[in-house]
């Protein structure tokens, strides 16, 4: 895996028609500028062969600005990313779309027929054989309460036959051919032959990447589309979403140009891992897209703006305690420090991206590096310095 030191590069970019250091009342392009370099260099300092930064793009009455620090000189609004977990708003909202039109029913149960057919929303194979398979609403995926176990994130219990049991299955299989294509089939198919749950479906919470591969095989039956052409003809493609992509070839590994590189740093050493096999997020983060797509897909898709009407976008943003005063709706988490909307983490990118309807700001802001020097738990820790940051940038401007 090659690797590559990024220079410490502060960059100052603006959107066209945003104007000069005169451009907001109360404070200027520089002091944006100036409070997210602070912020990052506070976070960076003692942290030795670091590297990547952080960009973040700002939709907001008083203009629309982008932001960036330690991410070299050209840097712009365009570059892409991996957005990761954010994609889960794309497929919540291609479940509601589908909704909205009257073509499925977010409180069917999965093994329901899809209306006007006698086709079930979830295949009657073996590898859709779920634990409370005949429990399970649509809903309840959408909120992550349906108890389906997270292949991709969780390690396999020991009691799972060798060679997965105690296996994180994706990294097994990766370990073996980084090129294995995986499908939505596979990874839901793991759950289904070993009869792995979490809970009994509607009792509790658990996020689950899994839940949202099964929604992704839901949006194909229905629609009869791939679920990367749905998303992108009734997403992408209307919102003018022109940069935005969402790969499923596991041979498909890098990002379009201009891109920024992806890295992980585990308290020695900068790894680049920017390349990677996208095939095992299809459906729960495999969107990439650039600061200017994702913002102004957060800001119509919160307004109802977006194909949704807002009735729609009600029922998403209504959600259910998770953890402390988050909580998760069908598609978007909200918290009141950061607003409506979802985060990401793919190796190497650290995204937030949230929309604050009193203020009708909506903002993304990205790293291209984990702290990974303590595991997760450094890494946890990082999402919440750049929460700050992103509300520090904002009390700037007089939100």
């Amino acid at each position: 895996m090659r690797q590559k030191i990024l220079p410490a590069l502060i960059t100052v970019m603006f959107l066209a028609g945003c104007g000069s250091s005169s451009e907001g009342p109360g404070f200027t392009q520089e002091d944006l500028q100036a409070t997210l370099t602070s912020e990052w260099q506070a976070f960076s300092r003692d942290k030795t062969s670091f590297g990547g930064g952080l960009a973040m793009q700002i939709i907001s009455p008083k203009g629309e600005y982008f932001i960036s620090t330690g991410m070299g000189p050209n840097i712009t609004n365009s570059w892409h990313f991996r957005t990761a977990s954010c994609t889960k708003t794309f497929t919540a909202a291609a479940i509601m779309l589908l909704h909205q039109r009257g073509r499925l029913n977010i409180d069917d149960l999965i093994t329901a027929n899809i209306p006007g057919t006698n086709i079930p929303y979830v295949p009657i194979t073996a590898d859709f054989n779920v634990p409370y398979k005949k429990q399970i609403t649509i809903r309840m995926l959408l909120m992550h309460r349906a108890g389906v176990f997270d292949v991709t994130n969780k390690a396999l219990p020991a009691t799972v036959p060798a060679p997965y049991g105690g296996e994180v299955y994706p990294e097994y299989i990766l370990g073996l051919d980084p090129n294995h294509q995986f499908t939505l089939d596979e990874l839901v198919g793991v759950d289904a032959a070993y009869q792995i749950s979490d809970f009994i479906p509607g009792s509790s919470y658990n996020y689950s990447n899994t839940g949202y591969s099964i929604l992704g095989k839901i949006i194909e039956r229905v629609s009869g589309q791939a679920y990367a052409d749905f998303v992108k003809d009734e997403m992408m493609v209307p919102n003018r979403m022109l940069n935005s992509s969402l790969p499923v070839d596991a041979l498909d590994q890098g990002l379009p140009s201009p891109y920024v590189d992806g890295y992980v740093w585990d308290g020695a050493a900068l790894v680049n891992v920017t390349i990677s096999n996208m095939s095992v997020n299809v459906a729960e983060g495999n969107v990439i897209t650039t600061p200017k797509d994702l913002a102004m897909w957060c800001y119509k898709l919160l307004r109802g703006e977006a194909g949704l009407n807002y009735t729609t976008v009600e029922m998403m943003k209504s959600g259910m305690p998770s953890t402390g005063d988050s909580k998760y709706g069908l598609g978007i988490s909200f918290t009141p420090k950061l607003g409506y909307g979802h985060s990401g983490a793919h190796a190497g990118y650290l995204t937030h991206m949230f929309y604050h309807p009193e203020t009708n700001v909506s903002y993304v802001l990205f790293s291209n590096v984990w702290d990974f020097s303590s595991g997760m738990t450094s890494l946890t820790n990082q999402l919440t310095i750049m929460g700050n940051a992103a509300g520090k940038v904002l009390a700037k401007m007089g939100y």
